[in-house]
């Protein structure tokens, strides 16, 4: 149904007027972005509020006009291209559907704008109708309105009516934000049915960090307008290039403490943990993975417990510790443990000790948050 396309930005940058009085300097909202994006693929686009990530959606839609860079879809230079004439379908957050329209109406809407060589007959028209309704499971809801819908559902209709012009590359700027959690889940898994039915090159841009691990080929990691990571979501999870990187990653988010490499061994406060051969001796900030806590009641790590969740199929143990960075420290352990909430009780603290999973545990150069480089690996993991 549709054409597969790449996508390459070239030194792409976009830079905004300041409207503060007092500091005239402009403002970077994304900052010399090189990446190709390959055809056929869904790229999540990843970052907090005001990173970036819809910025450079817009760009590539042709929204907005660069400041400085190239845009090409396959080796066609789009750079000055209107949006209308890329090739693109885009997909707002807020649906943007017509209420005085009916499904059928609302998918069809675009074809009947097509002038020229690109004009469709009647028959045509409602043979891409068809088809993007079916591609999302949408047939049964064709003379509704939208106001008849469900939030998934108007959702559905706006991704087919972007789909119906056989656009060369699909652009999501935060598709799902104004579902529920459980129709989140269900929409999101109909994206990627969606994209690997067509595929079209499609790039979604999120600030939710599960929705875009969990859909995506590929994440981009964005943060003040400059690219942090690329890779794919496990890669990118597991070897986190910085200390934001980890951070941004991971639901409960990483422990992070303040740590020391000593003669290739990793101190956590005065307790010496695991071992760190490889990172030269330095203050390093330590970032652990929830899942990378063993409960051991002679575990190196103590933690003062605070207290004990249960959350099915997992236990998240919650403490604290004095070099700590968070405010409590939470790692995840199976529910086929037992916790003894009066384990290793002293002087009115209850200890629950931990060893570590060593390639759950990161290592951050202090100064630049940058992961440490060991012996044998380009990554501060543990390993």
């Amino acid at each position: 149904m549709v054409t597969r396309m790449k996508v390459v930005l070239q030194n792409l940058t976009k830079k905004f007027p300041s409207r503060d009085r007092k500091n005239r300097q402009d403002v970077t909202a994304v900052n010399n972005f090189n990446f190709e994006i390959p055809d056929g693929k869904l790229i999540g686009l990843l970052g907090p509020s005001g990173c970036g990530k819809s910025t450079t959606l817009n760009l590539i839609s042709g929204l907005i006009k660069p400041t400085e860079g190239k845009i090409f879809f396959g080796e066609e230079d789009v750079t000055g291209l209107a949006p209308e004439h890329r090739g693109i379908g885009l997909v707002f957050q807020n649906y943007a559907l017509y209420p005085h329209l009916t499904v059928r109406q609302n998918i069809l809407f675009p074809l009947q704008n097509l002038k020229g060589k690109d004009k469709l007959s009647k028959t045509q028209m409602l043979e891409r109708t068809n088809e993007a309704a079916r591609l999302v499971q949408i047939s049964e809801l064709m003379e509704r309105k939208p106001k008849e819908l469900s939030g998934g559902q108007q959702q559905r209709v706006a991704i087919a009516r972007a789909l119906v012009k056989m656009p060369k590359v699909l652009l999501l700027d935060e598709p799902l934000s104004n579902l529920d959690a459980r129709l989140r889940l269900q929409t999101r898994e109909e994206i990627k049915r969606i994209q690997k039915e067509t595929k079209i090159t499609t790039i979604f841009v999120t600030h939710d960090q599960e929705e875009a691990m969990s859909i995506s080929d590929m994440i981009i990691v964005m943060k003040d307008g400059i690219v942090q990571q690329i890779g794919k979501p496990q890669e990118v999870y597991d070897n986190p290039v910085n200390l934001f990187v980890a951070k941004f990653l991971g639901t409960p988010p990483v422990n992070v403490f303040n740590g020391q490499v000593k003669n290739g061994r990793l101190y956590i406060g005065q307790e010496d943990v695991m071992d760190a051969v490889g990172c030269p001796d330095a203050e390093v900030y330590a970032g652990i993975r929830p899942e990378g806590f063993i409960l051991d009641e002679k575990g190196s790590l103590g933690c003062k417990l605070k207290g004990v969740e249960v959350m099915g199929r997992d236990i998240s143990i919650v403490s604290s510790h004095t070099a700590s960075l968070n405010t409590t420290v939470r790692a995840l352990i199976g529910t086929e443990n037992r916790v003894d909430m009066g384990a290793g009780h002293n002087g009115g603290d209850i200890l629950v000790r931990f060893n570590l999973v060593p390639h759950k545990v990161f290592l951050f150069d202090k100064n630049t948050e940058f992961c440490l480089s060991r012996e044998g690996g380009s990554s501060g993991r543990l390993s």
